[in-house]
């Protein structure tokens, strides 16, 4: 026969909630979660943009160059050059084509404007806008 403190010991330890299918839930839906997010990559540049009245938003899923008030073209926080964006493009989508979102300060000019453009038409970018703040 045991004793009434056995019994209740032996109670006490099957009252205990088994906490490894809760913890195996959260890490699938971390892995989830962390598999289906889209990164963008940022240029790493703060651009004074043109503000326009037509302003839409863009999906997530888009490569990013930025054209600084000194002219210079940057890509992933690196000053790549006029001359770097065919081949950086061309690259980037041969891997996964996405469309193209060029952040240009107010102050560049047309014509470094529609070299950029020209290059990344020449990587083969079909789809490529021009960033602009919201006009309220």
């Amino acid at each position: 026969m045991r004793s009434s403190f056995e019994r209740r010991t032996e109670q006490e330890n099957s009252n205990e909630i088994d906490l490894a299918p809760l913890l195996d839930v959260v890490f699938i839906l971390l892995i989830f979660f962390i598999v289906t997010t889209v990164f963008v990559k940022e240029t790493g540049v703060e651009v004074n943009k043109p503000s326009a009245v037509s302003s839409e938003r863009l999906e997530k899923n888009v490569f990013l160059i930025a054209i600084t008030n000194d002219g210079q073209v940057i890509y992933g926080g690196a000053n790549i050059g006029v001359h770097g964006i065919r081949s950086t493009l061309e690259h980037l989508n041969r891997k996964d084509a996405r469309p193209l979102i060029i952040q240009a300060d107010k102050s560049v000019t047309t014509d470094l404007l529609v070299k950029v453009i020209d290059q990344a038409k020449l990587a083969g970018i079909k789809n490529i806008n021009l960033a602009t703040e919201e006009q309220k």
